[in-house]
């Protein structure tokens, strides 16, 4: 039996969590930038998403800032969108799926019997990367991004402590803990060395975005400096050494190396 394609249509009754990416409006997907122009209520997370450049994709809708609100406020006001038939959305920073609350939400809508709905959004986690003009993962040197964050009033569960995830070696990408940034650092130099590359990037894709770079010793009085004290994440890990970004080399584009779309034994293509 041939497979069905799965087509995105936008229903009114129904809660669309919707990622607004890491701040910037371009960096909306399309299928978000539709959703919004049909919205007529939108729930966003005013301290994280700049309203002022999202507003103009969703001109009919009533835009209520949940930053002061409860869980159990959204939650309301949510459902009164749904019960009044509108195409509501929940603008969340970045994407949904991370420190999104989400499953707290979408638990409830699910009791209530509301149909919801997740359209993913760019993370600041690229937004960074690509600020920084690095690569997360490097050949020979990290294949693995750990996504975390520091425990305060939301503990952080057994053995996801911030020194037994540093003991892997692998990209670090540390949300929420900028504000402890002399905490973050003692803790990482117990496991790593104080000359471990770092790099903090606040406010990543907006027009007031701050890079620091550095290592983990230089870290704290240079982020300190650059007034940086939220909406930042740091990155931490040898795929931010210059020195090694210039000799990596994948072996899937290697001359030598054969694949399903190349093989390495065959004569060159003649010089034209």
């Amino acid at each position: 039996m041939a497979s069905e394609k799965r087509m995105f249509n936008i229903r009114t009754g129904t809660v669309y969590f919707v990622g607004a990416g890491p701040g910037a409006a371009d960096l909306l997907t399309v299928r978000a930038v539709r959703i919004l122009e049909r919205a007529g209520r939108v729930v966003v997370a005013g301290s994280l998403v700049p309203q002022e450049d999202m507003g103009a994709l969703a001109p009919k809708a009533q835009w209520i800032d949940s930053a002061g609100l409860t869980r159990e406020a959204i939650i309301e006001a949510l459902s009164e969108g749904v019960h009044r038939g509108e195409v509501v959305v929940r603008l969340a920073s970045g994407d949904p799926s991370l420190y999104g609350a989400m499953a707290e939400m979408t638990t409830e809508l699910d009791r209530r019997e509301i149909p919801w709905e997740v359209v993913p959004g760019v993370s600041s986690v690229f937004a960074c990367a690509a600020a920084l003009g690095r690569d997360l993962t490097l050949p020979e040197v990290s294949q693995t991004v750990i996504l975390t964050r520091t425990g305060s009033r939301t503990p952080m569960p057994p053995g996801e402590d911030l020194e037994s995830l540093a003991r892997h070696g692998a990209t670090l990408v540390i949300f929420l803990s900028i504000d402890r940034i002399d905490e973050l650092v003692d803790r990482l130099m117990t496991v790593l060395p104080p000359t471990t590359p770092a790099a903090v990037v606040a406010r990543a894709s907006w027009e007031n975005e701050i890079i620091v770079r550095g290592d983990l010793e230089t870290m704290p009085p240079m982020v300190k400096a650059a007034r940086i004290h939220r909406q930042a994440l740091m990155i931490v890990g040898r795929v931010l050494d210059p020195e090694l970004r210039s000799i990596a080399r994948s072996r899937l584009y290697a001359a030598d190396f054969s694949h399903g779309f190349r093989d390495a034994s065959a004569p060159p293509p003649p010089e034209s």
